[in-house]
């Protein structure tokens, strides 16, 4: 089935709950008004004449419909991260997916400074353009039974790809990958075997959309089981999103670490009392910061891996099945295996290596790159590029990304392990970042960048020389206020070691 075509189902069993609290207009919409205005949007994105349609807006209604409308009218939704350099996002994306029509806002292009580029339409202009007719003809449609309503909006098969999204680019320029509806739907279809999600829970929408795990997790799961969404522009609007728990009765808090962090310093005890999963994702997630919300909040967040790759969730932990420091269990209908990293000979359990993932979830392939699809996507299974172990018990256990690993006098350390133990003994609202910066005799050093540098730096490193080897211990100490953060809450480590390294020619600390 394709996505549409379930949000369809659900919209007209639960045509009067809410589908979305939008936190950007103030409007609160149900199901039976998304319906009618995704129908509308479909009539117009109609009218454009490429396969593709880009899509900048934040995460709000107007996102939301903005991509069902896409999907309804036969076109793919192409994600544009509006975060960074979003004038040039755009341009790349129209490029490598050969397609003019970008769907935004104008306010958003004010906001982040943006010029115009070619081919932008505005919704604050497509909203004053839809008649009376329109308006009438979507109320019509809406009213048909979601079987020949389902008829009308399905465009071709489930392995038609349903989304282009753009990697992170933070290590190289961002690849376009194809996400069918097959891939999206094993997510929604595995997760609530393991997770009891319900038409009465209320999901916080705070990941943008253009990234994986917003995209499935904060929309499409949701979305295709009748939830209702509270949906917030910015993601770093932490004091906003907190009191957003309180007043809805948010019982899904899905993010990455950052966002915890961030919504730690605006929390006060009770605020989180509604909350009855919370899950993180995207990079690792510090002991730390879980044993606060849990000794804080008594919340504990349960940690997950996944790629934009493979629709994104690979593994999660459970509250039946939680092993704090792990990622969890590969989810229903997914194949693991750890691959040596020299020889490419699966490996027996805690063995490290290379992890390989193989399922409906892992992607068709990189559009307009042959050459990155047969380096990453073998015989079905796809190579995360990540090193990890699986334990006796299923369990896995993220080591950090390869390219994450660099070799200092010989030996290959790993920046993941560096930061987790570097976190465990800095202030609680300390974000930090572990990067390497050229050595001419060793290749390279170790090296942290901090975001202020009030606390006891020798107590510290004494207190990490204690967990690592004297060549993992950070050389120095590099204080960025703002350490630069992409659209996903994810550190832009390229950016991070630039700075550092920067820094480090100027002799500044």
């Amino acid at each position: 089935m394709q996505l549409q075509e379930k949000f369809i189902i659900a919209a007209k069993e639960y045509s009067s709950r809410m589908a979305v609290y939008d936190q950007a207009t103030g409007k609160d919409i149900p199901y039976e008004r998304m319906l009618i205005a995704s129908l509308i949007l479909a009539k117009k994105f109609g009218k454009y004449k490429s396969r593709y349609i880009g899509i900048m807006v934040p995460t709000s209604a107007g996102c939301m419909l903005s991509i069902l409308g896409v999907l309804m009218s036969g076109k793919i939704p192409v994600m544009i991260n509006y975060s960074t350099g979003a004038g040039e996002n755009s341009i790349y994306a129209q490029e490598k997916c050969s397609f003019k029509t970008i769907i935004t806002s104008k306010k958003l292009l004010e906001k982040i400074n943006c010029e115009h580029v070619q081919g932008m339409v505005y919704l604050e202009d497509i909203m004053p353009s839809i008649t009376i007719v329109d308006k009438l003809g979507a109320l019509f449609k809406s009213k048909m039974s979601a079987k020949a309503l389902c008829s009308k909006v399905r465009h071709g098969s489930d392995d038609d790809t349903s989304v282009i999204l753009f990697t992170s680019g933070s290590e190289k320029d961002p690849k376009a990958v194809q996400l069918s509806h097959k891939n999206i739907n094993h997510n929604l279809e595995n997760l609530p075997k393991i997770i009891d999600f319900s038409f009465e829970d209320v999901f916080a929408g705070t990941l943008p959309l253009f990234h994986v795990f917003g995209l499935t997790t904060n929309f499409w799961l949701p979305i295709t089981i009748g939830a209702a969404i509270v949906a917030h522009a910015n993601p770093l609007d932490y004091k906003a999103i907190v009191e957003s728990v309180k007043k809805y009765k948010i019982t899904l808090l899905i993010g990455t670490p950052t966002f915890f962090h961030g919504y730690l310093k605006k929390a006060q005890p009770g605020d989180f009392a509604s909350i009855r999963y919370s899950l993180a994702g995207a990079d690792k997630l510090p002991t730390k910061l879980r044993m606060t919300y849990l000794k804080e909040h008594n919340m504990d967040i349960m940690e997950g891996y996944g790629a934009t790759e493979t629709s994104p969730v690979v593994s999660v932990n459970v509250p039946n099945a939680n092993r704090p420091g792990s990622i969890g269990k590969p989810i229903p209908n997914v194949k693991v295996k750890i691959l040596d990293i020299n020889t490419d000979k699966e490996l027996p359990p805690n063995s490290e290596g290379k992890i390989f993932v193989k399922g409906d979830l892992v992607s068709t392939g990189y559009l307009g790159d042959i050459e990155e699809t047969s380096l990453h996507m073998r015989d079905g299974w796809y190579d995360t590029g990540d090193m990890g172990i699986i334990d006796k018990d299923g369990f896995m256990w993220h080591r950090g990304r390869l390219k994450r690993f660099v070799k200092v006098a010989g030996e290959m350390v790993s920046l993941v392990k560096v930061e987790e133990v570097l976190s465990k003994y800095l202030p609680d609202d300390v974000l930090c970042c572990v990067v390497d910066v050229p050595n001419p005799t060793k290749g390279s050093d170790v090296v942290a960048a901090v975001a202020t540098g009030e606390f006891d730096r020798k107590k510290v490193l004494k207190q990490m020389a204690k967990e690592l080897p004297p060549i993992a211990v950070p050389k120095e100490f590099y204080v960025v206020e703002d350490i630069p953060l992409m659209g996903s809450g994810k550190v832009a480590f390229r950016e991070v070691e630039k700075i550092c390294r920067d820094m480090q020619e100027n002799g500044k600390k």
